[in-house]
């Protein structure tokens, strides 16, 4: 990860609380976009879409593996998959190399309402993006990939082994 800047802490905490203020923007236009793609049968929570997410970014997880990435009980998220099983969504399969063990994967039907999803969601962006002026737009850009590339530095220190062990 890269040393800090030393920006003044008033930029900071402003950028703070933009980033703050437009993660729950997003989440209202991710829940809109979500009821909009909706039909009867569509999962009816954010933390079901959620394991939607997440099983369809790494095809085959492991239920345990799974567990962890969502920090949920196990008996939480069987039920989840229970519910994303019975819709069409999800399916289970025994673990090619532990007969103990399960792994999920999205059906078809699973990988089409994420994908209508996320096609109605970057519609919203994309309107959004095209309204700026350019020199925002570029900002934004720019601003976006670092602090991705700094989430995913913090990430991987969180996920390296030990990072979490107490002392």
């Amino acid at each position: 990860m890269t040393a800090p800047d030393t920006a003044p802490s008033g930029i900071v905490h402003e950028a703070t609380q933009s980033a703050s203020s437009i993660t729950e923007l997003l989440d209202v236009m991710w829940e809109h976009a979500r009821n909009s793609t909706a039909d009867a049968t569509a999962p009816g929570s954010a933390s079901q879409l959620r394991l939607m997410y997440v099983v369809d970014r790494e095809d085959s997880i492991r239920m345990r593996t799974l567990c962890h990435q969502l920090a949920a009980a196990p008996p939480t998220v069987t039920r989840m998959c229970d519910r994303l099983q019975a819709i069409g969504f999800l399916e289970r399969m025994p673990s090619p190399d532990s007969g103990r063990e399960i792994v999920l994967r999205l059906t078809a039907a699973g990988k089409r309402h994420l994908q209508r999803i996320r096609e109605q969601r970057d519609s919203m962006l994309h309107q959004a993006i095209n309204n700026m002026p350019s020199t925002e737009r570029r900002a934004l850009a720019k601003g976006l990939a670092g602090l991705t590339a700094q989430l995913s530095a913090t990430d991987a220190e969180d996920n390296r082994p030990g990072a979490h062990s107490a002392a």
